[in-house]
């Protein structure tokens, strides 16, 4: 087996001191087969007998992992494993000089992946894809290793948006000096070599997006990304600045498409109205696997403006004044319905359908550009939230809702988006113009 220098690096990296090493870079770049192989040795010499293997499913977990190409885990075992399950879950076997080993693998790519190792411990846990992967699932798999005898986790990556809420799980390890960052390119890939490499460049070279991620290897928004200007750094707040002006609620609502509500506030600060989105909740059927009828969200939904008023208050040290609209969408009459059913009376969306068609046909652009002005013009922001009704959603949203080869909206990714556009619409007509 030939391996290039970045991989014998990689397998051979000393571990002292390191509970999180991350390489991340282009595709094809040899990452998958040079971690296998790692991982093999740490396997055979972990004190722990149960491991973890995740990928956004099950499927891609053992594809990329266990079989790799011939390079995987199954492979380098075959003469002293094999696969089977128990009540855990699926994972290869092995009978090591070390005793018996357990690697499970498994999906974690949706929100509801939690479950599928509650209640299980971990030596070392490897994260494919780990941009792909539920955040919920990732700090999960965290707390499944507190108690491991050797703690380690390996995690992979193509370079994911720079704002990308996955990356936030990984500063405990960064600000504890236990974390360990490798780069990757397609050069450090022992099967591309002259020509090939060449080819390669020249078709990354037709686009400054495909170039910076695919051949760079750089972190960079996907192309065509609609609210490309969000930036983390600048419009996501820890505090709150200002007089309280007023507060209101916008939320958009499906089955099997998510169900999103959002608590705003808007306060005048220095001769300039700014409008913050405090808090979400967002529910997918289709993420989750888990469809609910509207009349539990309206209720879920109630439960959260609830939670608005009372811990998010006291949490802001801000005694927000009663709402003043809760916009739900004109298309979900069932939402609203509902929501009327248990005393909230709610208000049509400024969802962009009374504008004028934009030179693309869309009325929707009006919206989209109104959210693009906030955010560059920073008079919208995030309130920085940590736990059930945090921001994640959206930020992962922003990160992927983009324009097709015609430079139309496509019509994904984009639930908290659309609840968000309602939200600036509402401030925009009513305060700024």
């Amino acid at each position: 087996m030939i391996l290039s220098e970045k991989q014998q690096a990689n397998i051979y990296q000393p571990l002292k001191g390191i509970e999180l090493e991350l390489n991340e870079g282009t595709i094809r770049s040899g990452k998958t087969m040079s971690d296998a192989q790692k991982m093999a040795i740490i396997y055979t010499a972990s004190p722990d007998p149960n491991h973890l293997v995740a990928a956004y499913n099950q499927e891609q977990a053992y594809r990329m992992f266990m079989d790799c190409e011939g390079y995987g885990l199954a492979h380098i075992f075959k003469e002293v494993g094999e696969m089977r399950s128990d009540r855990h879950g699926d994972h290869l076997w092995l009978n090591l000089p070390t005793g018996e080993k357990k690697i499970y693998y498994k999906g974690g790519g949706k929100v509801n992946s939690v479950g599928a190792i509650t209640g299980m411990s971990f030596g070392t846990v490897t994260f494919l894809e780990f941009n792909l992967l539920h955040k919920a699932f990732i700090e999960e798999a965290f707390r499944r290793t507190l108690a491991a005898k050797f703690r380690y986790h390996l995690a992979e990556q193509n370079p994911p948006a720079p704002n990308h809420p996955n990356l936030e799980t990984l500063e405990r390890f960064k600000k504890t000096n236990k974390y360990l960052f490798r780069h990757w390119r397609p050069h450090d890939n022992p099967i591309l070599t002259g020509q090939r490499l060449k080819d390669w460049e020249e078709e990354c070279k037709v686009s400054d997006y495909l170039y910076k991620r695919d051949w760079l290897g750089e972190r960079v928004m996907p192309e065509g990304v609609i609210y490309s200007m969000f930036d983390k750094e600048k419009n996501m707040i820890k505090q709150i600045k200002g007089n309280v002006i007023e507060t209101f609620f916008t939320a958009d609502g499906g089955q099997g498409d998510a169900t999103t509500c959002a608590f705003w506030l808007v306060t005048f600060y220095k001769g300039q109205y700014y409008l913050y989105r405090l808090a979400n909740y967002y529910h997918s059927g289709n993420d989750s696997g888990v469809i609910k009828a509207m009349s539990i969200y309206a209720k879920e939904i109630k439960q959260f403006i609830a939670w608005c008023y009372d811990e998010l208050s006291e949490r802001a040290k801000i005694s927000f004044p009663h709402w003043n609209y809760l916009f739900v969408d004109p298309a979900c009459k069932s939402l609203r319905e509902e929501l009327h059913l248990l005393g909230l009376d709610t208000d049509k969306a400024k969802n962009n359908s009374s504008d004028k068609v934009s030179s693309n046909g869309l009325k929707i652009e009006v919206g989209i550009e109104r959210v693009q002005n906030a955010l560059t013009k920073g008079v919208l922001f995030l309130y920085d939230l940590e736990g059930k009704y945090d921001h994640y959603n959206l930020i992962k949203e922003i990160g992927m809702y983009a324009r097709n080869d015609s430079g139309l909206p496509i019509d994904k990714n984009n639930h908290a988006c659309d609840e968000l556009r309602y939200g600036v619409n509402y401030f925009t007509t009513t305060y700024l113009v």
